[in-house]
């Protein structure tokens, strides 16, 4: 195993093994989806964690699967190699008899010299900044805790200390089920997050009964075990009730999904992007802006997109994995998918409303694509124009070239994709139709309605069509009456 470490502030190495559980069922979800793998942001809730381990320099990351096994591990392993060098275990908790008997099945994998990290799969949003300062509360020789201030802690597990006071020593975290009415007056919660030696959390695990309302075998009960020990149990307290929520139903994972676009839209505001309106913008990946980017309502960016200086984006645009350079313009109703090969719209380009630019899509500056054209893996030069009801794929559109209304590419023979070759100052009239492969040499013409199934010269007009007849007196079909029903 390759050993990542994280230096923290008193200077001393420390391996962190992260254990996130993710076993349960999800009643409340009412889904055959396993409630890790529902969606946050675009992603599963279980990647939103495994990426938070992956920023902590985690040794590894061990992940309790139970319910729907299975998929969960593949969904994992499908993303394993971007979340390098954190090395990803599976071990599996069937039946499932709690949370400590959830992390009993992960101590085989666990190296007595770290200090484990547990994590839940359903709690998204804890920042690593936050449980750096909770491993460094832990040193490798306490018990670390991290908890919240909640004036409506109903569910949660209360955090007892001693003598009662607010900065008492911790003695123990009672759950709501087994509480007293007096214990249940406590406003401090548990998050679900600690983290401890793993030696030591080795030895308090054996020591579990489920003598308990709930008949389960509480990881919490390892507090209880460390003040025995003379162990030292401290508290990490925060204020942001967000780094600690969790879903259990489509009306949380709701909730959670506004507060966290809301505090994007906060960031993206405060970066100086205009935003008309930042209850309604989907962040689902990585927003990247630079200044005087404005963005309209309704709109989604997805995977990673980039905004040049003064980028305007028009309403309920869809715009996923793309660079777009300064001063361009994209109309309302747009929808880019840059997949895979990414798309480029060039400096001071307008496209739509309406248009589509598909993965392969290099827009050079000045370019215009207006309503209702589609662009797939093609290059347009700088001042190249297609307006309206077009679509370019496979192509290499020369500078200032113009593509005619309803005009095609036809790329595909069945088999294989062929290019079509547009060369600078060609004009291209209304329904063409261009099929590849072929050339269009520089500065030619192709009439209206042509199909051209052979490159043209430079500087010439090229017509492709059937001679236009007249029939005079000519009589359309008329229908024939239908007979009478007997």
């Amino acid at each position: 195993m390759t050993t990542t470490v994280i230096e923290d502030a008193t200077g001393v190495n420390t391996n962190v093994d992260v254990v996130i559980m993710a076993a349960g069922k999800g009643t409340r979800m009412k889904s055959r989806l396993p409630k890790v793998l529902h969606r946050l942001a675009g992603r599963p809730l279980l990647a939103h964690v495994l990426d938070t381990a992956r920023a902590l320099q985690a040794r590894q990351a061990v992940v309790i699967t139970g319910h729907g096994a299975a998929e969960v591990e593949a969904d994992c392993a499908a993303n394993a190699l971007a979340l390098a060098p954190l090395e990803l275990k599976f071990v599996r908790q069937e039946p499932q008899l709690g949370t400590g008997h959830a992390v009993q099945q992960a101590l085989p994998v666990l190296a007595d010299d770290a200090i484990v990290l547990v994590l839940s799969g359903d709690v998204p949003l804890t920042q690593p900044a936050t449980l750096f300062h909770l491993i460094k509360a832990c040193g490798g020789s306490q018990l670390a805790l991290l908890t919240l201030e909640m004036a409506q802690p109903d569910g949660y597990g209360r955090i007892v200390r001693s003598g009662n006071a607010a900065e008492g020593a911790v003695q123990a975290i009672v759950e709501h089920k087994d509480a007293s009415p007096e214990q249940r007056q406590i406003t401090e919660i548990y998050s679900g997050i600690m983290a401890a030696p793993a030696a030591l959390l080795k030895r308090w695990l054996a020591r579990l009964d489920n003598h308990n309302a709930q008949g389960e075998y509480y990881l919490t009960d390892v507090v209880k075990f460390a003040v025995a020990d003379g162990v030292a149990v401290c508290a990490h307290k925060i204020d942001d009730a967000l780094q600690v929520a969790g879903v259990n139903s489509p009306v949380q994972l709701a909730e959670l999904e506004r507060a966290y676009q809301l505090r994007q839209a906060q960031r993206l505001m405060e970066e100086g992007v205009r935003l008309a309106d930042p209850a309604r913008l989907d962040v689902r990946g990585d927003l990247l802006c630079a200044h005087d980017v404005s963005i309209d309502v309704n709109c989604v960016f997805m995977g990673k997109v980039n905004l040049g200086e003064g980028v305007s984006i028009g309403a309920n645009c869809v715009i996923a994995n793309a660079v777009i350079e300064a001063d361009a313009v994209i109309h309302p109703f747009t929808h880019i998918d840059g997949g895979e090969l990414g798309v480029t719209v060039g400096r001071g380009a307008l496209v739509g409303p309406f248009a589509r630019l598909r993965a392969g899509a290099t827009l050079g500056a000045e370019v215009h694509i207006g309503n209702f054209v589609e662009v797939k893996n093609s290059t347009l030069a700088a001042g190249a124009k297609a307006n309206h009801l077009a679509y370019l794929g496979d192509a290499s559109v020369g500078e200032r070239v113009n593509y005619g209304a309803g005009s095609i590419t036809a790329n595909y023979d069945g088999a294989n994709k062929h290019r079509t070759v547009i060369e600078a100052d060609v004009h291209v009239g209304s329904n063409c139709v261009l099929v590849a492969p072929v050339t269009l040499g520089a500065g030619g013409t192709i009439g209206g309605g042509s199909t051209i199934t052979k490159s043209t010269p430079a500087g010439a007009l090229s017509v492709a069509r059937g001679k236009q007849v007249s029939i005079a007196n000519w009589s359309r079909p008329a229908k024939v009456p239908k007979a009478p029903k007997e």
